[in-house]
């Protein structure tokens, strides 16, 4: 059936391709987010948009409020975000454990940016991530500055992508994470910026936080020996009636 509808569709012209996985990364997620009735999305660690586009692609039509430290990858964030009028874009600051200033290291490839020093690892496995510049940005908490956005009685979800940071984020969102459905982060499987946690201490503390992990999907992989570096991990906080269910099954 579908290789008719294929075929029917490629007479006029129309090549017809079918959500999946290999075809939209996001796809899984929006069915998590479907399934768990998600209607907001903080995106913490935005660069130009890309998850947000990525995530309007395969159907969510909550609210999105996203978060650029880098200036021009905010600037072009904006750009991006204008036509949705469900997508806002939080003024320019980096995601952290404080609210002050703090030093952003600018990679040659802009989504590799972080607060921390990059190890020899990373830069090894992807030459074009080095650092190339700094700039002094705002860091805010994002207790500080969320929960102006959010509407009563919301199912928000957090997304992290913040290169090695993500420790220092949570530890920022103590009272957001109480009642969020879900995160998804970074979970780097081995050291690619000097001092982050890794993968097997954010899972830890997002089980003691009430979360359970649900889905793994690959990330950055060196392309020169195959390893896998880093993937997202996506972490829902289930109903107790759910988790029971999942124990006896």
């Amino acid at each position: 059936m579908l290789s008719l509808i294929k075929k029917t569709f490629r007479r006029f012209g129309v090549e017809v391709s079918f959500l999946s996985t290999r075809t939209k990364p996001r796809y899984d997620l929006s069915r998590i987010l479907e399934t768990f009735q998600v209607d907001f999305i903080y995106d913490i660690g935005a660069n130009v948009g890309q998850f947000g586009s990525e995530i309007r692609e395969v159907g969510f039509k909550g609210e999105i409020v996203s978060f650029e430290p880098l200036p021009d990858a905010h600037q072009q964030l904006l750009h991006k975000a204008s036509g949705d009028a469900k997508w806002t874009v939080h003024e320019q600051c980096a995601i952290g454990d404080q609210d002050g200033e703090v030093d952003l290291n600018i990679s040659g490839n802009s989504v590799s940016s972080s607060i921390l020093p990059m190890s020899e690892t990373h830069e090894q496995a992807a030459a074009s991530s080095a650092y190339i510049d700094k700039a002094r940005v705002p860091l805010k908490k994002l207790d500080s500055v969320s929960k102006g956005y959010l509407p009563k009685g919301s199912r928000y979800f957090i997304k992290i992508d913040t290169q090695g940071f993500e420790w220092q984020v949570l530890d920022g969102a103590k009272d957001l994470l109480k009642d969020a459905i879900g995160v998804q982060v970074e979970l780097s499987l081995v050291e690619l910026y000097n001092g982050q946690r890794l993968w097997v201490d954010i899972i830890s503390r997002l089980e003691k936080e009430g979360f359970s992990l649900w889905m793994i999907q690959p990330g950055f992989t060196d392309p020169g020996n195959g390893r896998l570096l880093q993937c997202d991990g996506t972490f829902i906080r289930l109903p107790r009636v759910m988790k029971c269910q999942i124990l006896l099954s």
